[in-house]
């Protein structure tokens, strides 16, 4: 069966790739970059104000939202107004993300090949999380997705679960919230092992680690004198897509050598 797909978020561009459904995709958000051939399709706009007019234009028979982008609201406002047909994912966890992949299968008429895939990527998870279970000593991790405003992953997220599977803490994992409002003062009282700069849009390229040091008394937390600042891939921490099985597999490798550097990574995530 064959689709006319439109996705408005770089995550649900992923769930359609790892479906092999790419060369149905005939438009996508502004932020889309993976698998890499979404990049000559037709740009929509921010995933946040997506050009409804050009989007229509594309006569979609599926428009793949979600709201695990803050402000995607609106969109999907304006979908509902022009009668777009469309399903909304929301996942926060590995599982629901999972769930999301498979409730795209269904509707793109692929939902066989998801559930194998699902199968594939739940066992690739339960290899980190037991070797996890090894780890006796285990860091805790402050997540930066925002500079100013500060904003950090909470418990209801995937970064705590990543977090976990690595052998580490989200240093936020108390807050009972899918994205915490901070501020710096706060991170430095809880003096984290790791600082992890993950800013949701912007290329690692784009992120001075130095930059932390301007910020007050941050020069004397042991994670900023240790040099134990790292610049993360946007892509593969900050979207709810099987790819955070790639960044896992690279967080766990930093933290835990001798643990994680023997744990296979299957291709499909490669």
């Amino acid at each position: 069966m064959y689709m006319r797909i439109v996705s408005i978020c770089p995550s649900n561009t992923e769930l359609v790739g790892f479906l092999g459904l790419t060369d149905q995709l005939v438009g996508v958000d502004n932020y889309s970059d993976w698998p890499e051939s979404v990049n000559l399709l037709p740009r929509l706009g921010s995933d946040l104000d997506i050009n409804m007019d050009e989007l229509e234009k594309l006569n979609p028979d599926i428009v793949l939202a979600s709201l695990s982008v803050p402000g995607m609201e609106k969109n999907i406002e304006r979908l509902k107004e022009r009668n777009l047909p469309y399903i909304v994912t929301n996942p926060q966890s590995f599982e629901e993300i999972g769930e999301s992949l498979k409730e795209v299968g269904k509707v793109c008429g692929a939902l066989e090949k998801a559930e194998e895939f699902v199968e594939i990527y739940l066992r690739q998870l339960s290899l980190f999380k037991q070797a996890a279970q090894e780890i006796r000593e285990k860091p805790t991790l402050y997540w930066e997705w925002w500079p100013k405003p500060v904003f950090s992953p909470g418990k209801i997220n995937w970064l705590t679960e990543l977090s976990e599977a690595a052998g580490a803490m989200n240093l936020f994992a108390d807050q009972d919230t899918s994205s915490h409002k901070t501020e710096w003062s706060e991170v430095l009282e809880k003096n984290p092992d790791y600082i992890l700069l993950a800013w949701v849009g912007v290329r690692t390229e784009k992120i001075n680690p130095a930059i932390v040091k301007k910020r007050p008394g941050w020069t004397e937390l042991p994670a900023v004198k240790n040099h134990k600042i790292f610049v993360m891939e946007e892509e593969l921490y900050c979207r709810p897509s099987p790819r955070l099985i790639k960044g896992l597999h690279q967080l766990g490798t930093r933290l835990h050598p001798e643990v994680y550097k023997d744990i296979p990574l299957h291709s499909i995530f490669g």
